[in-house]
């Protein structure tokens, strides 16, 4: 599976983004995530959602962002609202078929992965 993000760019805080992700092939039983990493830090993990589970979300995130798949597309969406300076990054999505729910916002459970898109937020 290839996944292509897009959707990033330069934002003031308390605006909106919406990131897009479109993987090559069909997601039919996929989990679908999205990363993020700021310059100097670890990739962590932002949002998850599974083909017949609801979302899982990041503390920092919650209540703000909103992930989304269409499976008709094979895309997952990341609505991202009142955004911070604290958000930028290079966001990832990635994609696995074999998820296990406790390392669901492990890097390392996921098996492919976007080549990122850079959301920046000015003060």
């Amino acid at each position: 599976v290839q996944l292509q993000a897009s959707g990033g760019g330069l934002v003031q805080a308390g605006g909106s983004l919406r990131l897009s992700c479109a993987a090559s092939g069909s997601t039919y039983g996929y989990d679908m995530g999205w990363f993020r990493q700021a310059p100097g830090k670890e990739r962590e993990f932002v949002a998850s959602i599974g083909w017949r589970r609801s979302a899982d979300y990041a503390a920092s995130v919650k209540g703000r962002f909103t992930i989304s798949r269409d499976n008709a597309k094979n895309t997952v969406n990341l609505q991202m609202n009142s955004l911070t300076p604290e958000d930028t990054a290079v966001y990832y999505c990635a994609v696995t078929r074999r998820l296990i729910l406790s390392r669901i916002g492990e890097p390392s459970a996921y098996d492919f992965w976007g080549q990122g898109t850079l959301v920046t937020v000015s003060s």
